[in-house]
């Protein structure tokens, strides 16, 4: 679970290199906001990121580090950062390029990268009323009413995909685990 972080800032940042307007999401996802000190153990990922909106494909490599005081991600596309971000579970500062589309929040990429990475029960007690996330075997889902908005699921292959129905865009995600690369 831990490859989803990167994937799901590089759905959002390819969503909107996609287009320049995105259509209004089909219902508005909410907000977890949670505490890098929730997650159980640091990340050092590097990932590779295939993000698909609509007919438009893009690839990302992205770098993630978190512990427990802070999340930290940048995301580059053709050797280009595009975005660094820094969550310290009350502010989030981001450092944008002058080419990323404003349409690529920050806040919903975190969001992304938590629902994929974060305890179950730090993501529960996050969620508004209405809101459930549902876990079956390795897969997540956010569903509203019973209906599916949001979903992870791994892959045969050791990647990794997130689904976000709400705003029509799809990450797959391969990870390496820098904190276990040979040296």
């Amino acid at each position: 679970m831990q490859r989803l972080i990167v994937l799901l800032l590089v759905c959002v940042l390819l969503a909107s290199c996609a287009s320049t307007r995105m259509p209004a999401p089909l219902v508005q996802l909410p907000p977890l906001q949670l505490a890098p000190s929730a997650l159980p153990q640091p990340l050092q990922l590097q990932q590779r990121l295939q993000f698909r909106f609509g007919t438009h494909e893009r690839e990302l490599d992205a770098l993630l580090e978190a512990d427990g005081s802070q999340v930290r991600l940048a995301v580059q596309a053709m050797g280009q950062t595009g975005v660094r971000m820094v969550w310290d579970g009350t502010t989030l500062e981001q450092t944008r390029a002058p080419w990323l589309p404003p349409q690529v929040r920050g806040e919903r990429v975190l969001d992304d990268l938590q629902f994929a990475l974060w305890p179950a029960q730090a993501i529960r007690a996050a969620l508004p009323a209405g809101w459930t996330l549902v876990e079956e075997g390795r897969e997540r889902r956010l569903e509203q009413a019973g209906k599916a908005w949001l979903l992870v699921e791994p892959l045969p292959d050791g990647r990794v995909r997130l689904r976000n129905l709400a705003e029509g865009y799809e990450l797959v995600i391969e990870s390496l685990d820098m904190g276990q690369a040979p040296p």
